[in-house]
């Protein structure tokens, strides 16, 4: 039973950034904001590593660039050996090299430094309900890059790996990039019949995330970039 959202226990966060100033200070806003509970802070990926299985939070809000390991080697080794806790990147850089190589790390979440504290806390809470913590821009550019590159690799027309019609239709709008709330709004269903849906198609199609059922959906060929 999921508690209401002023009962529900404040999510534990890991901060992890190589320049003390900017750690601190995310420490700090955070510490003002409901919903979170920073429990600790790192200043490289190695030590980030050894918090988490320290601590186990339930997200790490990683800096991509940092000495001895970095965020994206960070991320991934966090992802392999605690699978509970998440990873949302927090960094200055926004281009497609880091973000592509921050995902198939197994990050969950990708925001800019620019993000305000609220914004932070929408997109842990995000990634704690399954879904992708991605800010719009960053979303909006994965889609346009998956449509200038992987769409044309693979085009498979019929339902790939078992999925039902239903389970293809709620692929190709996780794939357009709509919310949960969204696609039951679309499909006039409950959130929660959503979900059993993206469950299901993710374990028949090998799914780990949201974003890789977005590639994946293109990839198939179910969603193809729209012509101008």
């Amino acid at each position: 039973m999921t508690a209401p959202e002023g009962e529900r226990e404040p999510a534990r966060v890991v901060v992890v950034d190589d320049q003390t100033v900017v750690r601190e200070g995310i420490v700090m806003l955070l510490g003002l904001l409901p919903g979170v509970e920073v429990v600790g802070a790192a200043g490289d990926g190695e030590e980030a590593v050894r918090l988490v299985g320290e601590l186990a939070p339930d997200v790490v809000l990683m800096d991509l660039r940092m000495p001895r390991c970095d965020g994206v080697e960070a991320t991934r080794r966090i992802r392999s050996r605690y699978p509970g806790t998440q990873v949302v990147v927090l960094t200055t850089f926004a281009d497609d090299e880091s973000l592509f190589a921050a995902l198939r790390a197994g990050a969950r979440g990708y925001l800019t430094k620019d993000a305000g504290g609220e914004e932070i806390v929408r997109a842990v809470r995000s990634v704690l309900s399954g879904e992708a913590g991605l800010a719009p821009g960053i979303q909006l550019r994965l889609l346009e890059k998956l449509s200038q590159t992987e769409v044309r690799t693979v085009a498979q027309p019929e339902s790939p790996d078992g999925l039902t019609a239903r389970e293809s239709e709620v692929l190709v709008l996780i794939g357009e990039g709509l919310s949960n709330q969204e696609i039951a709004r679309k499909l006039h269903v409950s959130t929660a019949t959503v979900k059993t849906h993206i469950n299901n198609l993710f374990a028949k199609a090998g799914l780990k995330d949201r974003a890789h059922a977005v590639r994946y959906a293109y990839a198939k060929g179910l969603v193809r970039p729209r012509v101008e």
